[in-house]
């Protein structure tokens, strides 16, 4: 009779053990993904940056393929987006390495106590609209207090309204007010 009731109470606590690693696992994880954290523990192997075509024009991308923004607002020292911001525009964390066809000058500065790589001057971001390589929705989005460009291998704007065709989604707010002045003449 003893070893008849260890055995379920065995079960069942390995199951309340099980249950509680499986609660605070996931839970933990979700709550500790704000972008800082894990810029900083990627930070420390740096991120790989290379070029790569969408739409027949060249951007700069991350190690997965994912495309890399520039904010008009920030400056060659200091990144204007703000920890609200950060939900949306994750930083590229530094430094980071050239891969192939990057030719630009890469750099770092510090965001929220976060190193983050620059490209010619430019505080880097990926944009969690972009679900898959070959995105490009976050272009010439004007938010968080600015307009948002895709980086290119010279910086030139480019321009919003053939941009928001190519990736295959639209690029809400905005694409009227200055993504079609830039520069560069791309006209994804």
């Amino acid at each position: 009779m003893r070893g008849k009731w260890w055995a379920p109470a065995g079960f069942a606590a390995a199951a309340l053990v099980l249950a509680a690693c499986g609660s605070s696992s996931p839970g933990s994880s979700s709550s500790a993904s704000s972008s800082a954290p894990s810029a900083a523990s990627s930070a420390a192997s740096g991120t790989t940056l290379k070029m790569t075509t969408f739409s027949g024009k060249k951007v700069l991308t991350n190690a997965q393929g994912m495309a890399v923004y520039w904010f008009a607002v920030d400056t060659s020292s200091k990144s204007n987006c703000s920890s609200s911001c950060l939900k949306f525009w994750p930083i590229v964390p530094g430094p980071a390495t050239a891969g192939s066809g990057v030719t630009g000058t890469l750099g770092v500065i510090t965001t929220n106590g976060v190193k983050q790589a620059t490209y010619d001057g430019h505080p880097l971001y990926t944009y969690v609209g972009d679900t898959a390589p070959g995105q490009v929705k976050g272009n010439a989005l004007n938010v968080s207090g600015g307009l948002w460009w895709v980086m290119t291998p010279n910086g030139a704007k480019v321009a919003a309204s053939s941009a928001a065709s190519s990736s295959g989604g639209s690029s809400s707010g905005g694409s009227s007010s200055g993504g079609s002045t830039g520069g560069g003449g791309y006209g994804y």
